[in-house]
């Protein structure tokens, strides 16, 4: 063993022997234990920043010593491949984004392998590839025949910028999540996944998710959004028709004094047109349907209609306003609106001068004035003001208000959903096109599944401007109804690429099966996810994404019989959301120009300091603030403990080459000699440590503490190798012992120098040795310090043997002279003594 630490070399032949070795490749075996470790799989931006560092040695830590427990673990790696950032980039460097993804993915995958990883790479896959996409577009055709898949026109996003269509989940405070622009909207015929059709399940399944951070679940509970209330119609007051709202406080209704439509409700234009509004309603509409839907629910902007509707319960005249803060896409487009009991109504009341009814008093307090409030009433109490209804408490009251306009025929009981179906056209190049046809004759046609995989043609110019090229390349575009055989036009708008990544993760399974997308066995044998890693800002977006997707793919009997109870359900069993990489005060990223290149930290430091530091300078799910300082400490400690075991690799390789590997692997706990006592100590130092080490590891994801144990341990007997080796057989054994555990306790987090020092020991193959497990002998004290406290004041302390009996330590703690002083001549009202830690004296 070379006495000095070279990274670079070590790292280098490590890597070389893993990929010649295959020794990360995964098989099913029904007869082992399986472990499925996944991070999040990567965007072929170019290159790997220092968030990918930290997302993916997570991941391999946990695949590691998975492994090194026995599981059959599978850990795959793959790439997010298409998308708007790829196209743009073609554009701007004149290159096809066929050529800038690949060229990319070459150079991530070098880098990846650089850091060590341990993924299976005989699985790789890449999404823009249509030996992928091919098996997309087949589930789409099945989810148009079950009705999960249609088209219809809409007022969608419209990211002028990225010149396509946002999900609403894609729209981020009302920019687009891409590029940050402002979001407007616009009116287009597009394609939807139904994803409203499993929105119960989705949100009963958030129960089930004991593995998810809670925070993920709040944020997909409320973006699902179920409501439970009423529809009601409010009668237009001077003509036929009404206004039908959705509420959840129906027992508020005696108190609405207007009703605000959203601006996009056909009823605005019908109701203002020739009124003396009909002028400022038109630019009130065009002016609010320009704003982000941030700015709209932030508003109180409205404007009077020139028309009223009237109280189906009271029968009075209401205004009808359109408002900027009410949207189409919530209930009908309509709400009621009570300005004593809604914050925001109040808010609008006041400023348009709007009337105001109390309608539920609080109990116990005087009766609410709406000219004395400073905020609405929005808790519950007792109906006043509201005719048959008076007295009852708020929640009996919308039962019982809800049946009476059931039985009038103007409400009905319902429920609501935030969520919406998935719009998933995209007006842009590079993506997976979308398998229909359209025909003057037949209309709307799929695709024969016998001439998938519609295949995205490579030779188009792409320019930035009009739009997606497909719809210019008569090649493509112009193409035969598999209906009537006459002509047909094929669609040009391609999948929202949040589409492969929904599914991506069953098809590591059996990525190489050109056959069918899944193998039966293989995706029974491996799935669901056992720990699935990624960042949080995916809570809304991929993360509900492929939970609807494995729930449809299931029931279109793609992941085994929907009824079954071998059926796949949920995807993911543990999800890791980790945090942010930090420097200067803000989100490492290359337009604040604050990062630090992965590259250059392999090159000065090597892979596994790099790796040491992404993972010790925070716990996983915190933001871990960047410093120089933090990678420097982490190459000065595996520059140390090669010196350590450097100096100490002649007599290490002889203990564990002359027949002392059971020594070495549980040291006698009973030994005698001049070093017996600190032959127990660092025993007992080093078996607190794997049992720390696998706590952190396996249940508390603490990944930053399990190496602070480790560097304790390595502190515990640094000083003892100062002699080499130690005179004592005792202590040898036991200095031996703890050399060989800290190398198999690293191993998962820095792998290439705990497999070049475990080697140099004489240990062989590092990928072959379990997890060390526990020794208890090792963890028993021979002695214990006993806290002695008269009237809760600690005024002595002494150590007995750990199975002394309570009478013989009360003895020992009253005959103390520290605890006489305090006790002489005054009566022991009560003792207790609790076993190994105290002694409690009351006189």
């Amino acid at each position: 063993m070379e006495p000095r630490y070279d990274p670079r070399t070590v790292e280098e032949r490590w890597q070389a022997r893993w990929a010649e070795r295959r020794v990360h490749a995964a098989s099913a075996d029904p007869s082992r234990r399986k472990f499925y470790c996944l991070e999040m799989f990567p965007y072929p931006s170019g290159r790997i920043h220092m968030g990918h560092v930290r997302n993916y040695t997570i991941g391999d830590v946990v695949a590691r010593q998975r492994r090194m427990r026995g599981f059959n673990v599978l850990h795959p790696i793959g790439w997010d491949a298409f998308g708007l950032p790829a196209e743009n980039a073609a554009i701007e460097r004149g290159i096809h984004p066929a050529v800038w993804t690949r060229d990319n993915i070459e150079y991530m995958r070098g880098q990846l392998r650089r850091m060590g990883f341990s993924y299976d790479w005989s699985r790789e896959l890449a999404t823009c590839h249509p030996r992928y996409y091919r098996w997309e577009q087949e589930f789409f055709l099945a989810m148009l025949d079950r009705g999960l898949a249609y088209r219809r026109t809409s007022v969608v996003n419209w990211c002028a910028r990225c010149q396509t269509v946002l999900a609403n989940e894609q729209v981020e405070d009302g920019r687009c999540w891409r590029c940050e622009s402002v979001v407007g909207k616009r009116e287009l015929e597009q394609w939807f996944l139904r994803i409203t059709a499993y929105a119960d399940e989705l949100l009963a399944g958030c129960d089930t998710l004991v593995g998810w951070p809670e925070k993920v679940l709040t944020m997909q509970r409320n973006w699902i959004g179920k409501s439970v209330g009423t529809d009601l119609t409010f009668p237009l007051a001077d003509r036929e028709g009404g206004v039908t709202v959705f509420t959840t406080r129906p027992d508020t209704v005696f108190g609405a004094t207007f009703v605000s439509v959203a601006v996009e409700h056909p009823l605005v234009a019908v109701l203002s047109a020739g009124t003396p509004e009909e002028g400022a309603v038109a630019e009130f509409v065009r002016r609010v349907r320009a704003q982000s839907s941030t700015e709209r629910a932030e508003g109180k902007d409205g404007i009077f209609v020139g028309s009223y509707c009237r109280n189906p319960f009271t029968g009075a005249r209401l205004p009808i306003y359109a408002a900027s803060f009410v949207l189409m896409g919530y209930g009908a487009g309509a709400v009621m609106a009570v300005p004593c009991h809604d914050q925001r109504d109040f808010e609008f009341a006041r400023a348009h001068a709007v009337p105001m009814r109390v309608v539920v008093q609080p109990e116990d307090t005087p009766l609410l004035d709406p000219g004395r409030m400073e905020a609405a009433y929005v808790g519950p109490g007792r109906l006043v003001g509201s005719g048959q209804f008076d007295g009852l408490p708020s929640e009996e009251a919308k039962q019982r208000i809800t049946a009476a306009a059931e039985a009038g025929g103007f409400g009905k009981a319902t429920t609501q959903y935030r969520l919406r179906d998935w719009g998933v056209s995209r007006q842009r190049y590079w993506g997976a096109p979308i398998p229909v046809v359209y025909c003057d004759r037949c209309g709307v046609v799929a695709v024969c599944r016998s001439d998938l995989p519609i295949v995205l043609p490579t030779d188009v110019e792409l320019s930035g401007t009009g739009g997606s090229p497909l719809a210019k390349l008569e090649r493509f575009v112009r193409t035969t109804c598999p209906q009537c055989d006459g002509p047909a036009r094929r669609e040009t708008d391609t999948f929202d690429t949040f589409v492969e990544s929904s599914w991506y993760f069953l098809r590591y399974t059996s990525p190489n099966d050109d056959t069918r997308p899944f193998d039966r066995d293989a995706l029974a044998y491996w799935l669901p996810v056992d720990q699935y890693i990624g960042g949080v800002e995916h809570a809304v977006l991929h993360l509900l994404y492929a939970r609807f997707f494995t729930m449809a793919l299931r029931d279109l009997g793609y992941t085994g019989a929907p009824n079954s109870a071998a059926a796949l359900s949920e995807p993911f069993v543990n999800l890791l959301t980790q945090g942010m990489i930090i420097k200067d005060g803000a989100k490492m990223s290359k337009s604040k120009g604050n990062t630090v290149e992965p590259d250059y930290l392999i090159q000065r430091y090597g892979a596994d300091s790099a790796r040491l530091f992404s993972i010790f300078a925070a716990p996983p799910e915190r933001d871990l603030d960047w410093s120089d300082q933090g990678i420097e400490g982490a190459s000065r400690f595996l520059h140390r403990l090669w010196r350590i075991v450097a100096r100490g690799q002649r007599w290490l390789v002889d203990a564990y080459g002359a027949g002392a590997a059971a020594e070495v692997a549980g040291a006698n706990p009973t030994a005698t000699g001049d070093g017996a006592e600190e032959a127990r100590a660092l025993r007992r130092l080093t078996h607190r440590t794997i049992a720390r080490v696998t706590e952190d590891v396996e249940r508390r994801q603490h990944f930053n503490t399990a190496i602070a144990a480790v560097m304790e341990l390595v502190n515990g007997y640094a000083e003892l190798l100062q002699e080499m080796p130690p005179a004592d057989p005792a202590l040898r054994a036991a200095v031996a012992e703890a050399v060989a555990r800290t190398l198999v306790l690293l191993a998962p987090f820095v792998p290439h120098i705990a497999s070049e020092l475990w080697e140099g020991i004489g240990g062989g193959e590092l990928d072959a040795v379990p997890w060390p497990a526990v020794d208890e002998r090792a963890l028993a004290e021979d002695v214990v310090e006993m806290v002695v406290q008269v009237n809760g004041k600690v005024r002595a302390r002494f150590s007995v043997a750990p199975d002394t009996s309570e009478d013989a330590v009360l003895s020992q703690a009253l005959a103390d002279e520290r605890v006489q002083a305090q006790i002489s001549g005054k009566p022991i009202r009560k003792t207790l003594v609790v076993p190994g830690r105290l002694v409690s004296i009351v006189v």
